[in-house]
């Protein structure tokens, strides 16, 4: 296993979450005012939503059930090795993940059937996880 260089401070945000596809050309009504995390990635191919399971619009092709983890710090732009802190101990427990980057921190995705093994396998490399409850 690959040396964890950073132990960090993770939140385990409680409910399910959705990655999505759409048309790039898509017109999608979702008010995401409310949400507790809301992303949107679009290129000349896609359209790709990262949002509350509840929120996402019917009929959509999406991954569902994932759960959402949080690096609780601002990680500034000099930094480097955050995600693989995080996703090569993952990877060798055979644990899927999506990685979204927002300007100040870095948030993870697993499947729930997933996270409590991958709860496991992070604090085993010296990470914390608090769990959220709201």
């Amino acid at each position: 296993m690959v040396g964890v260089s950073h132990q960090l401070l993770l939140t385990l945000f409680p409910g399910l979450y959705v990655i999505a596809r759409f048309s790039p050309q898509e017109n999608l009504r979702i008010d995401y005012a409310r949400s507790s995390f809301f992303a949107m990635v679009k290129t000349d191919a896609e359209l790709a939503v990262v949002c509350e399971q509840g929120q996402l619009p019917p009929g959509a092709r999406a991954e569902r059930d994932r759960r959402l983890l949080r690096v609780d710090s601002v990680l500034t732009f000099a930094l480097t090795g955050i995600l693989s802190s995080l996703v090569v101990p993952l990877a060798e427990a055979a644990i899927s993940v999506f990685a979204v980057s927002s300007y100040d921190t870095d948030y993870i995705l697993i499947a729930d059937r997933e996270i409590e093994q991958a709860v496991l396998v992070l604090e085993a490399v010296g990470h914390k996880v608090h769990r959220s409850k709201n």
